[in-house]
This record gives C-alpha cells, structure tokens and sequence, in this order.
C-alpha cells in the first residue's frame, strides 16, 4: 500500500491527549485522529518530552479505524514517529506493545510546522475542533506522512463505536 501524505492539524490537550484531523492531499480526503497517552511500560530514561501514544487514525467514509502506537517528542512543537523505527527500544518492548495495542503495520510520521498556543489556538480549535473548545489545547500542523493503511480489511472491531 502506498504511502498518504499531507496535512495534520492536532491539538495537544493538557490531559496528553490528542485530537485532530489528517488532510490526504491532492485528493483532500479527511481522517480523524486521536490519541491517549501510555503509561510507561519500564522506567523512562528518554526525557520528559518523551512519550508513547496510542494513536486511532479513523476514515469517517467507512466508520473504520486503525490503531497504532507512535512516540511523541517535543513539547508543544511534538514530533511522531513509529516506535519499532525508533533507535534504543528493545525488541521485546516494542512487542509488549503491539501485543497489548494492535499492529497492522501502520507508519506514521509527523513534524510540527506551525504552532498555535493561546488566542492562536483557541481561534484555531473554535473553528475545525469546536468540540475541544476551552481545553486550553496547544495547535501543531504539519506534514504527516501514513504508510501500510488499509481500511478494506473489515472485521467487527474495526468498526467506530456510534
């Protein structure tokens, strides 16, 4: 499966949620995204910038979703990348969390461009993301990158709770 590239727009809450959306260019097609933060599975030694997402990338079309776990760099300018491409994870954590969190061999990557913080961000949030208005979230958009997504695989789970 090829690689989708484009635009993300996501708002770092203060809880170490995520929410935003994922703009498949040159076709515009919309993705939702949202992530919680993982405890950690051992003592973290990387830094308080460091942090491991679970990561619902979800296409509104069909109600499907797909998880995947990235790490998460940077404080409100937040990098992510896929934790098996991650240099020092050992083996064996890596698969504690695909074995715990899913795995469909999903890559994604993402760099923070532009941010938003205070009235910037709240005017973004009131406008693509009303329902997270007032959680004093902190905006990044930039260019995200997802390879190995397939939402053609049905299967009961998959389906978005209504």
């Amino acid at each position: 499966m090829e690689a989708m590239e484009g635009i993300a727009s996501i708002a770092l809450l203060p809880s170490g949620s995520i929410s935003g959306h994922f703009i498949q260019l040159p076709d515009s097609v919309c993705y939702g995204l949202h992530g919680t933060e993982l405890a950690c599975e051992r003592e973290c030694s990387r830094g308080e910038d460091y942090r491991l997402i679970k990561l619902t990338i979800i296409d509104y079309s069909s109600k499907r979703e797909r998880v995947v776990v990235v790490e998460c760099r940077g404080h409100d300018a937040a990098r992510f990348n896929n934790i098996d491409h991650a240099h020092g994870w050992e083996g064996d954590v890596v698969g504690m969390v695909e074995e715990k969190h899913g795995k469909h061999n999903i890559s994604v990557s993402f760099e923070c461009e532009t941010l938003k913080a205070e009235s910037a961000a709240e005017e973004h949030v009131r406008k693509f993301m009303p329902n997270i208005a007032g959680l004093d979230a902190v905006v990044n958009i930039g260019r995200m990158c997802i390879s190995g997504l397939n939402f053609g695989e049905d299967s009961e789970s998959d389906k978005t709770e209504e």
